[in-house]
């Protein structure tokens, strides 16, 4: 085994952790799951408290968590300034109707806009990641109703195969994965999908009926696929040239977790508007769109709203990350940790034959496997300690809290060394024997 203190990013470190997690017996999951939609395929775990990158089973057993609530945990688990600013707020009101003026709403907005740098200047709260790209939709397609072309409203929206953008029936037409959609049409139309990082597929489909082009600056749950700047910058510049709006729905790459505010200000592009939500409030439920000043003007009163978007405990929580951020430091330690994960990662890369690559930036990564084995290695992966979902079937995603540490990091990679060697190492052996 390799000393940490001798290398930056060790191939493999030596962990207290445990050899072989305890899961949770069937009768204690089929106890837990009686009153439930069977909609979700959960892993026989639960857990009891954390703190930082470190979640702690009911069984006792200790995870590094390299999914962060599939990068809603920005802060972490139990981070003390969040934790002290929700008790503060449950204290004195939780919510309010947005019939009335709510101070922690304009402190939040105006916290979300000045991080722009002067690109968007207004914000709009809601619940979620879907709410926050059904509001997108909704203001490029009333934009376009405003603003006609030559045969009447414009109301088509340019989006890409690969991309979620949420399971509302308007965010699920909007995504480019027909899995998702199936059982569920006819779904709203007007949307045109093509493929990303496709510029002659996007100048094609944009004509006289387009809105708006959507899209994901990195396609998260199509497997952490990025566009490219260079094709970011120039479907920008094609939306100017043809008078359309530019979307980013940033709800993974916003609030810090490429390194930059916004992922837009990683790709040098300038949105007319993004969503938000993910690592936003931390856990607390909470989405987000901004946009820019004339834009959002096309929203006035009657055409949207919600009932707890805006709500001041979650408000409370976006201005705790968001000042964590900036003010403690936080977002200026990303790179230095995205380093350290991804060039511990390319080491296992280079070691093993059984992966293919990396892809993402940031502390949003994916590592491929030559063939199918996301699911046995993410499975391998939560019996050593350790929490990564198998975002498809030839990749495993890496979404951590962005308070991650480098210990964190190290004995993460550590653990993940010993799922890769149960999967891969064990079958070699057994095949030797045979």
């Amino acid at each position: 085994m390799t000393d940490p203190s001798e290398s930056p990013v060790p191939v493999a470190v030596e962990t207290d952790g445990p050899v072989e997690t305890e899961l949770l017996p069937g009768d204690a999951v089929a106890e837990l799951e009686a009153s439930l939609f069977s909609n979700y395929k959960r892993a026989p775990l639960a857990f009891s408290h954390g703190h930082g990158a470190r979640l702690t089973s009911t069984t006792g057993d200790e995870y590094v968590d390299f999914l962060g609530g599939i990068a809603t945990s920005s802060l972490g688990h139990a981070h003390p300034r969040l934790v002290a600013a929700l008790s503060e707020q449950a204290g004195r009101v939780l919510h309010v109707s947005n019939l009335f003026q709510i101070p922690e709403q304009s402190r939040a907005a105006e916290l979300l806009c000045r991080a722009t740098d002067g690109t968007l200047q207004r914000a709009l709260f809601c619940n979620s990641g879907a709410e926050a790209n059904e509001a997108l939709i909704k203001l490029a397609r009333l934009w376009g109703y405003n603003h006609p072309g030559p045969s009447g409203p414009r109301f088509k929206i340019v989006v890409t195969h690969g991309a979620f953008h949420g399971r509302t029936m308007g965010a699920l037409a909007a995504t480019g994965t027909p899995a998702y959609r199936v059982g569920f049409e006819p779904l709203p139309g007007g949307f045109e999908h093509v493929d990303l990082n496709d510029l002659e597929a996007l100048d094609t489909a944009i004509d006289d009926s387009t809105c708006a082009v959507l899209l994901e600056a990195i396609q998260g749950e199509g497997g952490v696929v990025p566009a490219t700047s260079e094709y970011l910058q120039a479907a920008e510049q094609l939306c100017r040239e043809r008078g359309v709006l530019f979307l980013l729905d940033e709800v993974q790459t916003g609030v810090g977790r490429l390194g930059p505010m916004y992922g837009f200000q990683h790709f040098s592009v300038s949105p007319d508007a993004i969503s938000l939500a993910k690592g936003l409030g931390a856990g607390v439920p909470v989405g987000a769109m901004l946009a820019t000043e004339e834009l959002a003007a096309e929203l006035v009163p009657g055409k949207h709203g919600t009932t707890f978007g805006g709500n001041p405990l979650a408000m409370r929580a976006v201005i705790a990350v968001q000042e964590e951020l900036e003010q403690h430091g936080l977002r200026a330690s990303v790179p230095v940790k995205a380093e350290r994960l991804g060039a511990g990662l390319e080491a296992r890369i280079a070691a093993r034959p059984e992966l293919r690559g990396l892809r993402g930036f940031g502390l949003m990564r994916a590592l491929l496997f030559e063939e199918d084995r996301a699911a046995d290695v993410a499975a391998r992966c939560l019996r050593r300690g350790l929490l990564v979902n198998a975002v498809r079937p030839n990749a495993i995603r890496f979404l951590p809290p962005l308070v991650v540490t480098e210990e964190d990091i190290d004995e993460g990679l550590a653990r993940l060394d010993l799922a890769l060697a149960d999967v891969f190492d064990a079958e070699g052996a057994a095949e030797e024997r045979s």
